[in-house]
């Protein structure tokens, strides 16, 4: 049974939370915890038909105002959505300060070219980016040592972590105090159980890694926010084994922290350089993931051509006729329109001169 306030109690009836969860057309709210009374009460909430009108949507990690608040049932109304400071598309988390990456060392096996690609995926969100190594007990210290050293030289200091033993769980909770962190990977890793151990009353579902395939299972269906004792809120998100790459190849090399910190030093001859066969380029070297910069160039290069050839909107809409108001619909393919009654009356008019004429 859900616990029972008395409305008279409570000072305000607009009151300010975090959606911490969404699913179809309802959104949980967590009350902010330094309201008095209700502070981290969770509250169901629909949204107001005037955000919907407006386009207004409610994600994971807004935050709200809720108003008509039934207190014996603890459901309410979101009215208004504060502005965002981030946001993710995929998975769609709004004002995010983090993004953890996590691999593990062994069980799947650690991937050099799979972690470069979630780690440029994840540069492109702008948001810090730290990376956590999960299940050091299955490997030596001098494995773990070795890939340290290595992560340095691409410019990350990971965190090394057991879920298993505990090694670093405590450290890590701290470091991600008092933040909103999405963690992210691939399936099978540990993010759910990682979650686990930092949040122990969270209970989210995992699942032991494929024997056959040496891949996880994907055990997160949706994103949601779980709150650390120490106050920090974790997305635990959907894993997914292969990130996209939607950028520009001027864009690319600001995802490499080794080119960032090359082009910081000197300039190549050429502004324009996309560091491949130019001359006199201070990025083009032999650095451990300059093969990786140039496969994730020739896809950025596909990716904007195909861009380009897509047809711009203007071209595919028109605007309807008698609205009043700019509204548009798809044009289609010549074959299926309708003739105009202009067209017709036009073909009429040349047939009748025609006919005159004879």
């Amino acid at each position: 049974m859900p616990q029972t306030i008395n409305p008279t109690d409570i000072n305000s009836t607009s009151l300010v939370g975090i959606v911490i969860a969404v699913q179809a057309n309802f959104c949980q709210v967590q009350i902010d915890p330094a309201t008095p009374m209700v502070g981290g009460k969770l509250i169901l909430c629909t949204r107001r038909a005037r955000l919907q009108k407006i386009g207004i949507s409610a994600i994971v990690g807004d935050r709200v105002t809720i108003d008509e608040i039934d207190w014996h049932g603890l459901k309410g109304v979101v009215i208004d959505v504060f502005p965002r400071h981030s946001l993710l598309d995929r998975p769609p988390v709004a004002n995010a300060d983090r993004i953890l990456l996590v691999f593990a060392l062994a069980e799947p096996a650690l991937d050099p070219f799979l972690m470069s690609k979630f780690l440029v995926k994840a540069e492109s969100t702008g948001l810090q980016v730290s990376l956590c190594l999960n299940k050091s007990d299955l490997v030596t210290d001098i494995e773990k040592q070795d890939w340290c050293d290595r992560l340095s030289e691409w410019g990350y200091q990971p965190i090394v972590i057991s879920v298993e033993t505990g090694l670093g769980v405590k450290e890590l909770q701290l470091e991600l105090d008092r933040q909103i962190t999405v963690f992210a990977g691939h399936s099978g890793v540990g993010k759910s159980s990682l979650t686990n151990a930092l949040i122990p009353d969270s209970n989210i579902r995992v699942a032991a890694v494929s024997g056959k395939l040496s891949r996880g299972r994907h055990t997160t269906r949706h994103v949601q926010l779980f709150t650390m004792p120490t106050g920090g809120l974790i997305a635990d998100t959907p894993g997914f084994n292969q990130p996209d790459l939607s950028c520009s190849p001027t864009e690319l090399p600001g995802y490499f922290p080794e080119i960032r910190q090359r082009l910081a030093t000197a300039h190549c001859q050429f502004g324009d350089c996309t560091h491949r066969d130019e001359p006199n380029c201070v990025v083009r070297g032999e650095w451990e993931r300059y093969p990786h910069y140039l496969d994730f160039l020739a896809d950025s290069i596909a990716w904007e051509q195909q861009l380009q050839s897509q047809p711009k909107l203007e071209n595919s809409l028109k605007q309807k006729s008698g609205t009043g108001t700019k509204k548009y619909e798809p044009k289609l393919e010549s074959k299926y329109r309708q003739i105009s009654r202009h067209t017709i009356l036009q073909s009429l008019a040349e047939l009748s001169e025609e006919l005159d004429d004879r």
